[in-house]
């Protein structure tokens, strides 16, 4: 696994990293796929980045620490998590899911009422999980991909590894880095305000959804950022992942589609030091907020833009999710129906490899100047975690007891995972719980 850790850390600085030392077994998680191990180097990437930012405040930051076990906690974080004790309800909707077809097999995201919706237009069918089994069974998989797509919805046929080493996307995101971290704009060098933390005093923008962007945001936070999560009222969430990735954020809600949105948030942008975005690619240009506007609306602004199936090739604006990503790339191939990874890894994981990356672009900044652009995919983490290997399938009966701590929140009490990585320097926490959505002013904290 050091030799995934030095690899993760070239992709990001083309350096060696500092000292870390690993602990623990892979067997921590089941399947063949090397899952503890990418969510052990993804852990040391980014509190390898915390590190380096602490040394320019010239704070020596120790030997950073990551562990298997408390890494594959925190890839599940969202099934550990307790509100009052009790475990959260299912994040997938009753249409949501794998189906049969003719030919394979597909998977529908309904998660949202659109994506629902779309389900139904583009099969002609009721909202119910029997009309829409008895539709897809007698219809190609790659037909209700195509009329699930066609109708604005999320879809994925089940493709071998073989057929998507060979689809025009396969190739496309086999062309693409792990992270691709590049200056767009000229910015004087960045002045870091005095604090004990790695990240004190950095104003990170989030406009995230779902997993991989809201667990970047929350990584920065535990290394002392003031992050700010912007929703909208009017927009559906995934309660139970609010409720885990929100830890250590405040959270205000801003209307995108008005005209008095869009101007809120080019105040809020201005005065912000990063940008970390998930939408679908193409989709905040259109009103105003491509990377050129915003490397002129505030130079020296750090972008993460964080996709589904990556920048280039046929795919590049299509709607994705972790479990339609494994669908489409053949990490869930198996030989009688799916066979899923054992938690949600393409999402943690570049939720991770995305708040390295922010944070090698932020130290960047201050040594270089330049306003810099971060993108990740999930296609392209899951390209990375396929190239690692394989393993035993079988794993070990995992305690994840000691891992956990008390939080209150605007929820209610919380058990959460603790956050991973050890950095002795300046060890990483949220400084408090989950707020409820939208209940902060769009406007930074002095």
């Amino acid at each position: 696994m050091r030799e995934l850790v030095a690899g993760v850390w070239d992709a990001l600085t083309e350096s060696p990293p500092g000292a870390f030392e690993l602990t623990g077994a892979e067997d921590v998680l089941p399947g063949p796929y090397r899952v503890a191990a990418a969510a052990t180097a993804s852990v040391a990437a980014a509190t390898l980045a915390a590190a380096e930012m602490l040394k320019l405040r010239e704070i020596e930051p120790g030997v950073v620490t990551a562990d298997t076990r408390h890494a594959a906690a925190a890839f599940r974080s969202e099934q550990l998590l307790r509100v009052d004790g009790v475990g959260a309800e299912s994040v997938w909707a009753p249409l949501s899911g794998d189906y049969r077809t003719a030919d394979g097999w597909v998977r529908l995201h309904a998660n949202y009422p659109r994506h629902e919706a779309a389900v139904c237009w583009g099969l002609g069918v009721p909202g119910t999980r029997a009309a829409v089994e008895k539709a897809v069974s007698g219809r190609g998989a790659r037909e209700v991909e195509h009329a699930v797509v066609s109708a604005g919805g999320a879809a994925a046929e089940l493709r071998s590894p073989e057929d998507w080493a060979a689809h025009p996307q396969g190739r496309a995101v086999a062309e693409l880095p792990l992270v691709d971290l590049t200056p767009i704009g000229e910015a004087p060098k960045r002045t870091l305000f005095y604090s004990d933390r790695p990240l004190g005093g950095i104003r990170i923008l989030e406009l995230t959804h779902v997993l991989a962007g809201p667990v970047a945001g929350r990584v920065l936070a535990a290394h002392g950022a003031d992050v700010l999560h912007v929703g909208a009222a009017h927009l559906p969430r995934v309660e139970a992942l609010v409720r885990d990735t929100n830890q250590g954020k405040r959270s205000t809600f801003v209307a995108l589609d008005t005209e008095g949105g869009r101007a809120r948030l080019k105040k809020l942008i201005s005065r912000a030091d990063v940008l970390v975005q998930s939408f679908r690619p193409g989709a905040l240009e259109r009103i105003g907020f491509g990377p050129a506007e915003l490397a002129e609306l505030r130079p020296g602004l750090v972008i993460a833009d964080l996709s589904a199936y990556g920048w280039e090739g046929p795919w590049a604006r299509r709607r994705g999710f972790d479990s339609l990503v494994q669908m489409s790339s053949g990490l869930a191939w198996g030989a009688e129906e799916p066979a899923p990874l054992p938690v949600q890894a393409l999402d943690h994981a570049t939720g991770w490899l995305a708040a390295a990356a922010v944070m090698t672009a932020l130290r960047r900044q201050v040594v270089d100047g330049g306003t810099w652009r971060a993108r990740l995919s999930l296609a392209g983490t899951g390209r990375w975690l396929d190239s690692l290997g394989r393993k035993d399938s079988t794993a070990a009966d995992v305690d994840y007891a000691d891992l956990l701590e008390k939080a209150d929140s605007g929820y209610g009490r919380l058990t959460r995972v603790r956050m991973a990585g050890g950095l002795p320097g300046a060890e990483p926490y949220w400084e408090f719980g989950t707020r409820e959505p939208g209940v902060d002013k769009p406007t930074w904290t002095p």
